[in-house]
């Protein structure tokens, strides 16, 4: 008698089933595994969640600012930051250290506190009848949203990079 083998490139077909169970199954248990292992991020209205930085930030900055949400964001390979949105839309930006990254207010003003002297003086002077309403603190400098919809940066000494308007 002869028996039959079918296969691929010599392969018998009872060879490559089994191969391909063992590799769905690792498959599986790899996929399981870094879901587990995985960082979710956290949602949550309790001030208590955020660094003390970031909530003396609030308490200062935003004083009567009712917090709607905070994202507690927890990176695989960096480390966690929070964003946290207000009840009137202004979205704040903190690293895992509390200090803030980025300030949003949507069509308010951002806290004149949180805008350097240089820059302050730049935009009143060059940007008259506009107000700052974002700003996002970089790693080299300063990028603001104005009212108008003109996006200026500046270094961290508050020298003047670049305008871009937006259509």
């Amino acid at each position: 008698m002869f028996r039959v083998v079918i296969g691929i490139n010599g392969l018998g077909l009872q060879y490559i089933m089994k191969m391909k169970k063992a590799i769905l199954a690792l498959l599986l248990a790899g996929a399981s595994a870094s879901a587990f292992a995985l960082p979710f991020d956290k949602y949550s209205l309790n001030r208590d969640d955020l660094p003390e930085e970031a909530r003396e930030f609030l308490t200062t900055h935003f004083p009567k600012g009712k917090v709607s949400m905070i994202k507690v964001d927890k990176h695989l390979l960096k480390k966690t930051d929070y964003d946290v949105k207000l009840v009137n839309g202004t979205k704040i930006e903190f690293n895992n250290a509390g200090k803030w990254t980025s300030v949003d207010c949507k069509t308010r003003e951002v806290p004149e506190a949180l805008v350097i002297r240089p820059i302050r003086k730049y935009i009143e002077r060059n940007f008259p009848d506009t107000k700052i309403v974002k700003i996002v603190k970089k790693t080299f400098g300063f990028e603001l949203e104005l009212s108008d919809g003109i996006e200026v940066k500046f270094d961290r000494l508050g020298t003047f990079k670049s305008v871009e308007m937006n259509d």
